[in-house]
């Protein structure tokens, strides 16, 4: 299934995002929290990220192909060019397309942790040329990300817009947000976007609250802001995992209703490789 198109048959498309393994035994276990959400929820698609520099290059195939080829989920592998030549790309992609696999998400790629200069090899530089280059060489589904809170590295907010038009324009069939807790940020990026003349699906990520410093850390790296009451929430609550857990998933199946009420065209979970807070939320959507 090109996924792409499949934001356009007239229906919510569910999605979730797993990042690879670094073990064989943490291996056996995504492909079990894969089946155990394909069995319960029947995603339209499984996405698996791509780690800074390829470092996590082989295991994303292993991944995308063995959860397409033998859980029969429809996958995206995440492809990142910084640190990468077009060779190695071309390399990776082949690989891909070998094992049966059609859709990509093109997407630069962290900067090393150290503060150093990203690493640049050749004309891949920027998520832009990545979806180029893909369009260019094979025939595959290509999307990108956006940031409705903007991205970090930004100048402003025109810019970033800038951006993300540009991608779609060279390619991109749809587009996946950041993680965001306020739906007005979504909103108003999705407005700002049609009037600049983005036209392609832009579609919700949305990572349910299960540990309060974990998200405090992916918010700081990203960006992106929790509301204030909200946060306080959290924090009264902060060593007590279970009430997380619940004030989380309360807050994303609200979220959640509203965004699909207001027309979003499906929803992408970011699950960290976990099944119980995800299949909470949907099978809460699915109940109305």
């Amino acid at each position: 299934m090109r996924i792409g198109e499949s934001y356009r048959a007239g229906k919510p498309v569910f999605s979730f995002e797993f990042f690879p393994p670094k073990t064989d035994e943490a291996a056996v276990k995504l492909l079990e929290t894969a089946a155990d959400l394909k069995a319960a929820l029947a995603p339209d698609f499984i996405s698996v990220t791509y780690g800074a520099g390829g470092s996590t290059r082989t295991r994303t195939l292993e991944c995308v192909t063995r959860i397409q080829n033998e859980l029969g989920i429809t996958s995206m592998a995440h492809l990142a060019c910084m640190g990468h030549t077009e060779e190695e790309i071309h390399e990776v992609t082949r690989g891909l397309v070998a094992g049966g696999i059609e859709n990509s998400l093109a997407l630069r790629g962290d900067p090393p942790k150290d503060g150093s200069p990203p690493a640049v090899n050749g004309r891949l530089a920027h998520a832009t040329d990545l979806i180029s280059f893909l369009k260019a060489n094979f025939d595959v589904s290509v999307g990108g990300a956006c940031y409705p809170e903007v991205h970090p590295e930004a100048s402003s907010a025109e810019d970033d817009l800038r951006w993300s038009r540009e991608k779609a324009a060279r390619g991109a069939r749809f587009l996946i947000t950041q993680l965001f807790f306020n739906n007005k940020d979504y909103f108003a990026f999705v407005d700002r976007a049609r009037a600049a003349g983005i036209g392609v699906p832009i579609v919700p990520g949305i990572m349910p609250i299960t540990n309060v410093a974990q998200i405090e850390r992916f918010t700081k790296m990203c960006g992106a802001r929790i509301p204030e009451e909200l946060k306080q929430r959290l924090d009264r609550n902060r060593e007590d995992a279970a009430s997380v857990m619940a004030i989380g998933i309360e807050h994303a199946i609200t979220q959640c209703r509203e965004l699909l009420e207001r027309g979003a065209p499906g929803l992408h979970f970011y699950t960290l490789n976990k099944s119980h807070a995800t299949r909470g939320i949907l099978a809460a959507l699915r109940r109305v």
